[in-house]
């Protein structure tokens, strides 16, 4: 593992300071957490956002789409047990 420096201002460090004797955790430790946390985050939104860029030039290309009836009847379904209505909006999401 390589070493890495970050220039912290002394209210930053503090606080890292202050929350890692509470958690028990070394302000080291804490930096790390938060450093794989928003990686993880913003990777995911980054996957996110590719994936609907996609999407968007797929529709741009072919026009296709879900139709109004089925998506409020999927919405429509939600809280209750109606699994047709489910596989139905998935059958029409597949074939797009």
């Amino acid at each position: 593992m390589t070493s890495r420096a970050v220039k912290l201002d002394d209210v930053i460090y503090d606080r890292l300071k202050v929350l890692g004797e509470v958690r028990q955790r070394s302000p080291h430790w804490l930096m790390k957490e938060a450093i794989r946390q928003y990686l993880d985050r913003e990777e995911a939104a980054e996957h996110i956002r590719r994936d609907t860029l996609q999407r968007l030039a797929q529709f741009e290309a072919d026009g296709k789409t879900v139709p109004d009836d089925a998506v409020d009847a999927w919405l429509a379904s939600w809280g209750t047990d109606s699994d047709a209505v489910q596989k139905r909006l998935l059958k029409l999401v597949a074939d797009i």
